[in-house]
């Protein structure tokens, strides 16, 4: 069947806006690109992302140069991944646990302690920081070495946004295979991790993908609890690094952001069809 010639004009328009839109939302990485390699003058001088002088000046300081006292840019990676790690790993364990609860088993309350929990999601972070800050200064964790107010609370499924997401995706899994299951032997936790959690690997993916970005982000939570500059994590110390005295070196600035991002790049990428796949999961049913 052929098409017409406006089906085309539409066809070709379409795709045209399609592609200006993704060129003018990536050019902006692609211009910090460039930038890490030019000069100060370059940089401030148009917004072409190539540039006729490139120099390595950037990398070198970013990768050479301490901030803060003693704390340089793998200190702070090794900062940062300290309670990233921990803290991804309990979050996706302690969510499917809890949202197991809320969809596999009717208990007295259970739909009121459901709602209560939906209704976090309304709380904005600004609210807890205060009433956080203090209960965990009587537990003694401020500027704990093992970072213990930024991945403790996820033991006990805080992640309010991934348990409902859970809860939603499992809801979407026959209660026959459970039965099945259970005529074979197998308890409420071997049905838990034999039938329920393979099949929600892409979800679980998704879930520890965004925590992993979100927490390697975060700027707030280590502000307010890490008070020695050596155990600063990489978003702090890319704030520190632009505290000059003097004037910035954007390429070095630049750089030093490029690099904090790597791994986060990284790591979607490797994830990135289990993560379409969980986003997805729920979206069709068969």
């Amino acid at each position: 069947m052929k098409l017409s010639t406006a089906h085309k004009i539409g066809r070709f328009f379409q795709y045209f806006v399609l592609i200006l839109v993704g060129v003018i939302m990536i050019y902006p990485l692609v211009w910090m690109v460039g930038a890490t390699f030019k000069s100060n003058a370059e940089i401030f001088s148009g917004i072409g992302f190539l540039t006729a002088n490139p120099t390595l000046q950037g990398y070198i300081d970013a990768v050479t140069q301490n901030y803060g006292g003693d704390i340089s840019i793998w200190r702070a990676f090794i900062n940062t991944y300290s309670f990233v790690i921990p803290k991804v790993i309990f979050t996706v364990i302690s969510s499917i646990i809890a949202a197991y609860g809320f969809s596999r088993f009717k208990f007295k309350g259970r739909d009121m302690l459901f709602g209560i929990m939906i209704s976090t999601l309304f709380l904005p972070q600004v609210v807890l920081n205060v009433p956080q800050y203090l209960m965990y200064n009587s537990f003694g964790w401020i500027n704990s070495p093992f970072y213990l107010p930024l991945w403790v609370p996820t033991l006990f499924a805080t992640e309010t946004y991934f348990v409902y997401q859970l809860v939603q995706f499992m809801r979407s899994i026959p209660h026959d295979l459970d039965e099945a299951a259970a005529i074979d032997g197998c308890g409420p936790v071997k049905i838990l991790y034999k039938i329920i959690a393979p099949m929600l690997s892409p979800s679980l993916v998704a879930c520890g993908l965004f925590q992993f970005m979100w927490s390697c982000n975060d700027y707030m939570g280590p502000l307010l609890y890490v008070q020695t500059p050596s155990k600063y994590p990489m978003s702090i110390f890319v704030k520190l690094s632009m505290d000059a005295d003097s004037g910035f070196n954007w390429n070095r600035i630049l750089a030093l952001s490029l690099i904090s991002i790597i791994p986060q790049l990284v790591v979607f990428f490797c994830a990135q069809d289990a993560f379409i796949d969980g986003i997805s999961a729920g979206a069709v049913k068969g």
